[in-house]
């Protein structure tokens, strides 16, 4: 198991970002969908934004083009959808509140997305306040927590390593080795989220040779939830900044 002695503090990053002018006069949003889990990203070459919203109960995706707004629906096991999976007179209220809410943010989206980064560039550094010169346009201040990470060892066994997802239950990914290259093809251990403990757990593979490996398979477990902590389970500092803009421009931070 990863040692919890050797997690670091969370820290709290104040950042200040050109959002817009707020709060959005937009239709109200439905009480059942006040707590989405937001992303967004930006395909430059195409200049297309795409806002997703997440809930316990299904998906919300829209990608905001130069003909218009396009959305669809995801269920709650994943699988897509053009059929909502909330009762019409609900789904037709969020469709009205995001509709308004895409078409703030998306010319803001490519510029927000460089902040973000250049923001969690600044938390790496240690630096506890992020801003930079936008000109007189009015500003939001944003204190945004972020989790420490498992402090861990550079891979210190032979070879080299990654990870990569699999299909099942509890998000499981493979630890991959390879002896000589540098697309590890392997499978040494598998990790997963334990439910019952909201913790990485990891099993070793059968037939490993641990001496050619370099590590001992305890060492190598131990590595491997650390990993899948650090990338899996605690939130990506820039996205999760992001996220905070996004509340705060939908106006449901407060």
């Amino acid at each position: 198991m990863t040692d919890p002695t050797l997690r670091m503090p969370n820290t709290v990053l104040r950042v200040v970002l050109d959002l817009g002018v707020l709060p959005l006069d937009i239709p109200p949003l439905p009480p059942r969908f006040r707590h989405p889990e937001f992303d967004a990203d930006w395909d430059d070459e195409e200049q297309v934004a795409g806002i997703f919203l997440g809930f316990d109960d299904g998906e919300f995706h829209l990608d905001i083009l130069e003909e218009g707004v396009e959305y669809h629906f995801h269920n709650a096991d994943g699988s897509s959808s053009d059929d909502s999976p909330w009762p019409a007179a609900d789904t037709q209220a969020l469709v009205d509140w995001a509709t308004g809410f895409v078409l703030h943010v998306a010319p803001r989206l490519p510029d927000l997305l460089e902040d973000s980064d250049e923001a969690a560039e600044w938390h790496h550094v240690g630096l506890p306040v992020y801003s930079r010169d936008y000109g007189p346009v009015p500003l939001e201040i944003i204190d945004v927590e972020l989790e420490g990470e498992q402090l861990m060892l550079p891979w210190l066994g032979s070879g080299h390593i990654a990870d990569d997802h699999l299909d099942g239950p509890d998000h499981p990914i493979a630890l991959l080795w390879n002896p000589e290259h540098e697309d590890p093809d392997i499978p040494i251990a598998r990790v997963w989220l334990n439910p019952k403990t909201g913790e990485p757990t990891a099993r070793a593979e059968a037939g490993v040779d641990w001496s050619a490996v370099g590590l001992t398979k305890a060492e190598v477990l131990s590595w491997a939830e650390s990993l899948y902590l650090n990338n899996h389970v605690i939130g990506d500092p820039a996205q999760m900044i992001m996220r905070a803009a996004l509340e705060r421009m939908a106006g449901l931070d407060r």
